[in-house]
């Protein structure tokens, strides 16, 4: 367990942002990506605001319609097996491959492995059963199940790289990508493997963000502005986003080897389940709690050390009440102060993608010195008490940060991140 486990190289496809640069000045200016938001043509529904991704068009079913931005070059065999969250992927893989200076040709030697999180294509997957059933089954697109099930992006990026290690998806939903992050660690420092690409992607139409609307757990709010707002008195409810991060991780002597500038080194993580209930936090979050000690004692830190937390918490009124009081539990009544801030003000949710996603505003966070605020929070709720939650970004350079996760049925995981 003593091989140091690096983050060398970081893309982006986010609703603040389609490269590191941007959403960089996004997280330090407080630039939201939140929009009135067209996605469903229904003006009975209340959800009326989102966080779109820009300059991609893929809210068709057919490939052929698909436009991204011009930089990048998805071959047409490639594309005929993507969804459209898979075009997010590809982009932010390309970005993230050329941030650490590596090449497919560095890929398929066997010491590389690749682990996804995404739930699939609702969007593609209701297309082709659509199709199927209107002959009666007797036609359907032979690319229809690897284009929608939850493994799809697994096996279109493996398969286009030549990845020919550990490849495998992810599914506890909002925890997904953030165990695809623990588990890369693990394959790391056991030595099974010396570099891991770690892909979260989700795409936002009616089908992936609707089902969540008869749950309660969507804002009604129209406002962008203040829509998305967690720990604030007035949140009800999240604002859905799509996207992809990719995360290149690597065992640290290759990293040095190779010449390549790492972001940040993962030092521990830990995952904990609440056991409580299929959709809701545990009233005090208590498999959050836990999960935040195992992934401090992992990496050997106390709860006084850590500088900075992005917390999970997603603008629900329940699930931002649990994390607060873990919160409390393990670092405010132990005497601990850090800065705790959700991005998912600016950003909205990315659902399975989360963990991903602010893993990566983490690592830019702890090389280029800031610590993101809390966008919209005005009135923090009274659950929040002794936290120190400011409202603008920081330029303060943490040394140590704690990243949380959450997802249905309980599941939560954590890293420990730490300034190289």
């Amino acid at each position: 367990m003593s091989r140091s486990v690096l983050i060398t190289g970081l893309g982006f496809i986010t609703s603040i942002g389609n490269d590191a640069a941007t959403v960089s000045e996004s997280l330090r200016s407080g630039r939201g990506g939140m929009a009135l938001h067209p996605l469903w043509d229904n003006p009975n529904i209340p959800v009326k605001v989102a966080a779109p991704v820009r300059d991609f068009t893929v809210d068709s079913p057919s490939w052929r319609d698909w436009s991204w931005p011009a930089r990048y070059d998805v071959p047409r065999e490639t594309l005929r097996s993507l969804a459209p969250h898979g075009v997010y992927a590809f982009c932010a893989m390309e970005q993230a491959l050329a941030d650490a200076g590596l090449t497919k040709a560095d890929l398929g030697n066997g010491e590389t492995g690749l682990f996804c999180a995404s739930a699939g294509s609702a969007f593609m997957l209701h297309h082709h059963l659509a199709h199927a059933r209107s002959s009666n089954f007797e036609r359907g697109n032979p690319m229809g199940v690897v284009t929608s099930i939850a493994g799809t992006l697994n096996f279109n990026l493996a398969a286009h790289y030549g990845i020919t290690g550990a490849v495998a998806g992810f599914v506890s939903a909002c925890a997904s990508s953030s165990h695809a992050i623990g588990y890369a660690i693990d394959e790391i420092r056991l030595g099974r493997q010396e570099r891991m690409i770690v892909v979260g992607a989700e795409e936002l139409n009616a089908d992936t963000l609707l089902p969540f609307a008869p749950m309660r757990a969507l804002s009604l709010n129209t406002d962008p502005a203040t829509a998305s707002r967690p720990f604030d008195t007035a949140r009800d409810g999240f604002v859905g986003t799509g996207g992809a991060v990719v995360l290149i991780i690597e065992e640290a002597s290759l990293a040095r080897r190779r010449g390549a500038t790492p972001y940040a080194e993962l030092i521990g993580w830990g995952q904990a389940s609440d056991g409580h209930s299929v959709a809701i936090s545990h009233p005090e979050g208590a498999g959050l709690r836990e999960a935040m000690k195992r992934a401090l004692r992992d990496a050997g830190v106390t709860p006084g050390q850590i500088d900075y937390i992005n917390a999970h918490a997603t603008s629900t009124p329940i699930g931002d009440r649990a994390e607060a009081i873990a919160l409390r539990t393990v670092f405010t009544d132990t005497g601990a102060s850090p800065v705790v801030s959700s991005t998912k003000g600016l950003t909205g949710h990315g659902l399975s993608m989360a963990g991903a996603m602010e893993a990566g505003f983490c690592a830019l966070a702890l090389r280029e010195g800031f610590m993101p605020g809390n966008a919209h929070l005005s009135h923090a709720d009274e659950t929040c008490a002794g936290l120190n939650l400011p409202r603008e970004t920081l330029s303060v350079a943490p040394s140590l940060v704690l990243n949380n996760s959450s997802g249905f049925g309980g599941s939560n995981v954590c890293h420990v991140l730490r300034r190289i």
